[in-house]
């Protein structure tokens, strides 16, 4: 596969961390092995530690992808892996880095025949928003945003007026124009698929809305404790991990009136006006949780009230929404792995029709699982076979990937690396969103709602579980079985 993506030079602050590892060089791979990459490609991983030599680096390097992408082409790897360097560099020294930057470009000038104006730079931040207003002031002392493209990992601030401040910070150095914030969320191909859902099928289109939905569930839980992450979770919080950022994108792709087209504008504008006629959240309506064990973890203090745990009541007051309750939750230790979206749909309220056993029917509801293969159930009743009229409860269930042969899904931060080198901020992050999700969110910063303690392997408090009335999706009985076979 040939692409036509000008020749880069992608320098990795953070290049020996856990995102790295995890995410970034796999995703790296996974381009090359499609053939997205640019033909011609520098890769600069930088931080204040030195790995050791270049080739130590490519060790580390290889072992992550080993460890993330499983077996791994030689005839790929190697090729990547010697285009792969380390330069060490701080927030008060970047010259080697800044001389390691320009030597890269000398050697792609000769290699491609091309001009210094058509190389571009890719800076990624993977550091924490601690260091980020240092790390933006030596880029800009050693000359290194002229071409450049800066991507920026969430939490984007701590609460409103830092997120103002760094917001400042990076437009002091940059246009906006180079400034991806990044939310690997929006990455996911079953995100998307939520816009193609919605507008591409008359059948969901005219019901989405308050006159036939009753209430929407934003779902992720996750079964990992804070694994070693004491430290960032001490000083970051569930809110700010997951909430201000994953959680309320997905409640904009869900809410959003039509866009109209798919791009950076038209989708920024649907989603700024979602968010603008979100109402600021009610502590009340909060519940924060913590589970057992969580004190006992490293860099954990004894005493924390840091919530591992948030669940959320969301409302939008327009016309398309108004009453409509969305439900948010999240967090760690919790009974299972999931990223599920739930619309509730109004009962139709036709008594004469019930179930065989008598009972009240539950709601029809459509399920969209936001994993990696995107699938989606649509809860259904009908005629049980026989002499009466009894209702038997049934799924439709659509599994995009199985149903789509020859289709080429990518890897969350697979995509979101592509666009930026492509330029393509429509799946980022515009800063008047970040600010107005810092304003929503903040009355719960200010009046923290107390820390209930959970089980591990729970659903979370019991006030979070009580909070949807009709219960939560997933964690009712009987189980979900929309994806069961």
């Amino acid at each position: 596969m040939t692409n036509d993506l000008p020749p880069h030079v992608l320098v990795l602050f953070g290049a020996t961390g856990d995102l790295a590892s995890r995410k970034l060089f796999p995703g790296l791979y996974r381009l090359a092995q499609d053939g997205r990459l640019p033909e011609h490609l520098a890769v600069i991983g930088s931080g204040r530690r030195s790995p050791g030599t270049d080739e130590e680096f490519r060790d580390h390097v290889r072992e992550a992808l080993e460890k993330f992408v499983g077996e791994v082409d030689e005839e790929l790897a190697g090729p990547l892996l010697e285009r792969i360097t380390f330069v060490t560099s701080s927030a008060d020294d970047g010259k080697d880095l800044a001389q390691a930057v320009r030597d890269a470009e000398d050697k792609i000038l000769e290699e491609a025949g091309c001009l210094l104006g058509d190389v571009r730079r890719l800076l990624y931040l993977s550091v924490p928003p601690s260091a980020v207003e240092s790390m933006v002031g030596m880029l800009a002392e050693e000359d290194l945003v002229d071409r450049s493209r800066l991507v920026a990992e969430k939490p984007f601030g701590t609460d409103l007026a830092s997120a103002r401040a760094l917001d400042a910070v990076l437009r002091d150095a940059f246009e906006e124009g180079q400034i991806f914030r990044i939310d690997h969320f929006l990455g996911k191909e079953a995100v998307q698929n939520i816009l193609a859902l919605r507008f591409a099928n008359g059948l969901f289109e005219p019901a989405w809305n308050r006159h036939t939905i009753e209430s929407v569930q934003i779902d992720v839980p996750e079964k990992l404790t804070v694994e070693g992450r004491g430290s960032f979770y001490e000083g970051t919080g569930c809110l700010r991990d997951m909430v201000t950022t994953h959680l309320c994108q997905l409640l904009g792709f869900v809410a959003l009136e039509d866009p109209h087209a798919y791009r950076e504008s038209a989708i920024r504008a649907a989603k700024a006006a979602v968010f603008g006629a979100v109402r600021v959240l009610d502590p009340d309506r909060v519940v924060f949780g913590q589970y057992d064990g969580y004190r006992d973890e490293p860099d954990v203090a004894d005493d924390s009230d840091v919530e591992t745990f948030v669940a959320i009541e969301v409302w939008i007051d327009n016309d398309r929404w108004r009453d409509v309750p969305f439900y948010l939750r999240t967090g760690k230790a919790l009974a299972e792995g999931r990223r599920t979206i739930t619309i509730r749909f109004h009962d139709p309220r036709h008594r004469w029709l019930k179930p065989e056993d008598g009972g009240t029917p539950a709601p029809n509801e459509l399920v969209i699982e936001l994993a990696d293969d995107p699938r989606i159930a649509i809860d259904v009743r009908a005629k049980r076979p026989g002499p009466d009229m009894a209702l038997v409860e049934g799924v439709f269930r659509l599994d995009l990937v199985g149903d789509a042969p020859g289709s080429d899904p990518l890897e969350a931060y697979e995509r979101l690396l592509l666009d930026v080198m492509r330029g393509d901020r429509t799946l980022f992050i515009s800063s008047g969103e970040v600010e107005r999700l810092w304003e929503i969110c903040q009355p719960v910063l200010d009046r923290r709602p107390e820390t209930q303690p959970y089980e591990q392997g729970s659903w979370g408090p019991q006030d979070a579980v009580d909070l949807p009335l009709g219960g939560w999706r997933l964690g009712n009985h009987p189980p979900d079985r929309s994806f069961k076979s």
